[in-house]
C-alpha cells in the first residue's frame, strides 16, 4: 500500500504478539517512537487502541503522535458501525483478520495453550457462537486457514470481504 501510493513512509513494526498483551502496547509504542523521533520529521502510530483502554492515547498525547482511529484494527477494516451490527446480531462473534487467519495456530492456539490443553477450548471460546473473517485479501489459501481456525475452536465461519480500503483511508489521513 505504501509503495503503491508512493508515500514517503518507513514502517517499523512491533511484535504482533503484543496484541495478546495489550497492557504492553503503550510502553512499546513509546519506546520505538522516542527512538525514531530524532531520525524522522514525523512519527505516526499504526495501531488503533487495541485493548490499551486509553493508555496508547495518553502516550500519543504526550509525544504528539497521531494513531489509527478506532478501538481496534477491526474498526479500521470493517468500520465501527458494521462491527456494531455484527455484535448486535450475534454478541458471541469472534473476529479474524488475514493476519490472524495466517497466524492462528501460533498467536491463539499456542499462546492460549490450546495446542497442549484442548480441554480449555470451552473456557476461552465457550461463549462464542461464530467466527467472522474480515477478509482483506481473500484467496483460497487464506480461506483454508480461516476455515481451519474456526474449526479448531468449533465455530462456524462467516466471511465478510472488507478489502483494505478502510486501512488505506486511515493511513492516508495519518500521512497527509
Amino acid at each position: 500500500m505504501v509503495a503503491r501510493r508512493g508515500w514517503p513512509v518507513d514502517v517499523h513494526p512491533l511484535p504482533p504478539l503484543l496484541h495478546n498483551h495489550p497492557e504492553r502496547i503503550a510502553a512499546e509504542v513509546r519506546a520505538i517512537a522516542e527512538r525514531l523521533a530524532p531520525s524522522y520529521e514525523r512519527v505516526v502510530v499504526g495501531y488503533a487502541d487495541c485493548g490499551t483502554y486509553g493508555a496508547l492515547d495518553e502516550v500519543c498525547r504526550e509525544l504528539g503522535l497521531a494513531r489509527l482511529p478506532g478501538l481496534h484494527c477491526y474498526d479500521v477494516y470493517a468500520g465501527a458501525d458494521r462491527l456494531e451490527r455484527f455484535f448486535d446480531e450475534q454478541p458471541g462473534t469472534y473476529l479474524l483478520t488475514d493476519f490472524l487467519a495466517r497466524s492462528f495456530a501460533r498467536t491463539v492456539l499456542q499462546e492460549l495453550g490450546l495446542d497442549r490443553y484442548p480441554e480449555l477450548r470451552d473456557t476461552y471460546f465457550g461463549h462464542y457462537t461464530r467466527m467472522v473473517w474480515l477478509a482483506q485479501e481473500p484467496d483460497d489459501e487464506l480461506r483454508r486457514l480461516a476455515e481451519q481456525a474456526a474449526a479448531s475452536v468449533g465455530l462456524p465461519l462467516t466471511v465478510v470481504e472488507t478489502g483494505d480500503h478502510g486501512l488505506e483511508r486511515a493511513l492516508a489521513a495519518l500521512v497527509a
